[in-house]
């Protein structure tokens, strides 16, 4: 028995080996160390590990399980959705192709193909949140319009670095600082990109506390800043039950496109405002919340093999997503500026920037540079009324785009 050409055999065929010895393995190596990254970030920095977590370790799965041997048993198959998004393949949009020859990661990728992940984890959002800031200053609405000036600019950045529209358009929505959105508007527009822009998006949103602080120090006074809100008027339950309806309603038949995201937003708001579903609003917000959030974020990781990910697209779309979240960040403390004015400065302009919909983590930014300023300071629930208007704000700006460019 030849000891040594078995050992060598099962050298040059081990998963090791693969990396060096298949065409473009190498690539597949460096995605695996990215995964570690993020991996590493979402435990031990806390960027938002429930979903960085899931997301790192798809990313692993799938470049770990599709270039080192496995092939045809591989968890992802990024060539059979290539077929299915390819107009020319006897393939195309054929899920019964995707089914008969697909690994355990392609099947959860369905539920972001088809929009269900997005549309559930909104219900889970809307049974959470609390709308009643935004209905005690519904002003508040135009500081969550005014936030959403980045997704459109990035979008002319994007058209202009060489990206086609629909590209453009799942580009700029990382601006609107909400990833569920971003999932679903690529995964409709612009599947080829769901990997760096679904990072991007979310990235950004763990980097809220780092990169929007010095955008708020730069466009406001210290006397803006040390500004004392007075006390937001009690809404009443029935205020609070007909919102869900009444927004639902005119949102959908005004942008039709936006039907998904905003009437399961509206749905789970009304589980849990109309006080006769409290098992319905609890498992929302906590039992369907969570499994979904596992296969959106592991079926997500998985769209990061190194073919698809590692080109200078990423990079710029990496970059473009930074400038719209930053510029959405400026729209939202220009719009409270503008209010600081017309209020006679009985508006803090810091509220203006939680106007992305990183709910509740912008509203608490605001609250924590108020603080800085003035100890004696509570932003954080008039904060609130932007944040979650900045939710609703960038589902019709995705409607909007989807729309537009949807066909």
């Amino acid at each position: 028995m030849d000891i040594l050409g078995v050992l060598q055999k099962l050298g040059l065929e081990s998963g090791f080996a693969a990396f060096f010895v298949t065409e473009g393995g190498w690539k597949n190596l460096v995605m695996i160390l990215i995964s570690f990254v993020l991996l590493y970030l979402g435990i031990a920095k806390k960027f938002e590990p429930l979903l960085l977590c899931g997301i790192a370790f798809g990313c692993l799965l799938s470049n770990l399980s599709y270039f080192v041997g496995m092939g045809a048993n591989a968890m992802y198959h990024p060539e059979l959705w290539a077929e299915f998004l390819d107009a020319a393949s006897p393939y195309y949009h054929s899920y019964g192709h995707i089914l008969s020859n697909a690994g355990l990661l392609d099947f959860f990728y369905i539920g972001v193909k088809a929009g269900i992940y997005p549309s559930l984890i909104f219900l889970g959002v809307g049974a959470m949140t609390d709308f009643g800031p935004l209905l005690a200053n519904p002003k508040s609405l135009l500081l969550g319009a005014a936030a959403q000036l980045g997704v459109f600019i990035a979008f002319l950045g994007a058209v202009l670095l060489g990206f086609t529209g629909p590209q453009a358009a799942s580009i700029g929505i990382i601006g609107g600082a909400d990833g569920p959105t971003a999932i679903f508007l690529t995964t409709k527009l612009a599947p080829e990109l769901l990997g760096p822009i679904a990072i991007a998006a979310y990235s950004y949103m763990a980097l809220i506390p780092l990169i929007q602080p010095p955008i708020m120090k730069a466009l406001t006074t210290e006397k803006m800043r040390t500004v004392k809100m007075v006390q937001s008027r009690e809404v009443s339950r029935t205020e609070k039950i007909l919102f869900p309806i009444v927004v639902a309603t005119f949102v959908i038949l005004l942008l039709p496109s936006t039907a998904p995201l905003i009437g399961c937003l509206m749905l789970g708001n009304l589980f849990r405002e109309c006080g006769v579903t409290d098992r319905l609003s609890d498992t929302a917000q906590n039992a369907l919340m969570n499994i979904v959030t596992i296969f959106l974020a592991t079926s997500v990781g998985a769209t990061m093999v190194a073919q698809n990910f590692l080109n200078l697209d990423t990079i710029k779309i990496i970059l473009l997503g930074l400038v719209a979240f930053s510029i959405s960040t400026v729209g939202g403390l220009v719009g409270g500026i503008i209010m600081y004015r017309t209020s006679g400065g009985k508006i803090n302009p810091l509220i203006g920037s939680a106007g992305v919909s990183a709910v509740p983590m912008a509203a608490r930014v605001s609250q924590d540079v108020g603080r800085r300023y003035n100890k004696n300071n509570y932003l954080l629930m008039h904060a609130m009324g932007p944040n979650v208007a900045g939710v609703i704000g960038s589902a019709v700006a995705a409607g909007f785009l989807l729309a537009v460019f949807g066909g």
